[in-house]
């Protein structure tokens, strides 16, 4: 027979099958058992659908003595109306009996509520089984909520003596594989920022053309204006929001939001979080890299680094110490790093 380890992880599992796909909403698994067999198995899908402990028990022969189950859940199951039905309510007409928990929902609607309600209930309720992991998991749903700001996560590649390009020139650093990991990483967040000299040297589109995903957000940091409206962001059919100094308002598809605060940028990711955004890929230029990393905003860094060399060029932003992982991507080599806030 298998351990109480074993589904949770199997639960984590099935939760990072939803990343990219449930926006303010965090990553949830869940796994039924009983005697050593798992009856069913779900996870929180899509934002505004069905959460993990109903996909799961949709998965159950409705004539299972559901007093005999255990009931294996990455968070805490919800305890409030939303879109969806409170899912320790779900939990309790079923007549389940013990429940096992990886985390607490720091949610202000939930945040131990649904705990409570399922031990007034005579539910064995455990909790923290692999509680680090589950946390780790829902990095972004934490840091939105527990810090009023989106999950804020650095990236860029440098070649092998330092620089990540060369001025006014489009230049391509990493391989094939690595840029098709990297439209992976677009799809996994909520959305995409840059600055304006990205806007402007690269022109870049900032979708997931190269891998089959949702598009982020995009938006783009330009205090006074200054990118021209004539590159790909402002012509093409995705959405844009501009963060800016200067106006307001909609213009098309394009959404400027005026940013009045002396702390710019900290003032803006409150802006996205207020809008909704639980996280951020930054993909701008290393004046852009390197203001975050002062204002110590950012939560990780992934830095790729190429075995080709520029000779000259913009250098790279600064390496925030010593990265904590680190891997081969054919030839590039990926470094990364993890804000211990």
């Amino acid at each position: 027979m298998h351990s109480d380890e074993h589904y949770m992880r199997r639960c984590l599992e099935l939760a990072a099958r939803g990343l990219g796909n449930t926006q303010t909403n965090p990553l949830v698994g869940c796994v039924i058992v009983q005697d050593g067999l798992i009856l069913g198995e779900g996870y929180h899908e899509k934002f505004g659908e069905a959460h993990a402990e109903v996909n799961a028990f949709a998965q159950v022969n409705p004539a299972v003595d559901h007093s005999h189950v255990t009931v294996y859940v990455s968070l805490e199951p919800c305890a409030h109306f939303g879109k969806t039905s409170p899912c320790c309510d779900l939990i309790i007409q079923k007549g389940v009996k013990r429940v096992v928990i990886a985390m607490k929902d720091p949610f202000p609607k939930v945040n131990g509520e649904g705990i409570k309600r399922m031990k007034e209930a005579g539910i064995e309720v455990e909790t923290g089984l692999l509680e680090e992991e589950a946390r780790a998991l829902n990095k972004r749903f934490l840091t939105y909520h527990l810090k009023s700001r989106p999950y804020i996560l650095l990236k860029w590649m440098q070649s092998e003596d330092g620089f990540i390009g060369k001025r006014c020139e489009q230049v391509s650093i990493s391989n094939e594989l690595s840029m098709k990991i990297v439209h992976r990483w677009r799809a996994e967040e909520a959305a995409i920022l840059i600055g304006p000299d990205t806007a402007i040297n690269d022109n870049p589109s900032l979708t997931t053309r190269l891998f089959p995903g949702n598009n982020p957000k995009r938006i783009l940091i330009d205090r006074n204006l200054r990118v021209p409206t004539s590159i790909k962001l402002f012509q093409d059919e995705e959405p844009l929001w501009v963060m800016n100094t200067e106006k307001e308002g909609r213009e098309g598809k394009v959404v400027y939001y005026k940013i009045e605060a002396a702390d710019f940028l900290e003032t803006s990711m409150q802006k996205l979080h207020e809008l909704g955004i639980v996280s951020v890929l930054v993909e701008g230029g290393a004046s852009m890299h390197n203001a975050i990393i002062e204002a110590a905003l950012w939560d990780e860094i992934r830095v790729g680094v190429s075995p080709n060399r520029l000779e000259e060029g913009v250098l790279a932003p600064h390496w925030p110490g010593v990265s904590q992982l680190s891997e081969k991507i054919g030839d590039d080599e990926w470094f990364y790093f993890f804000s211990n806030r």
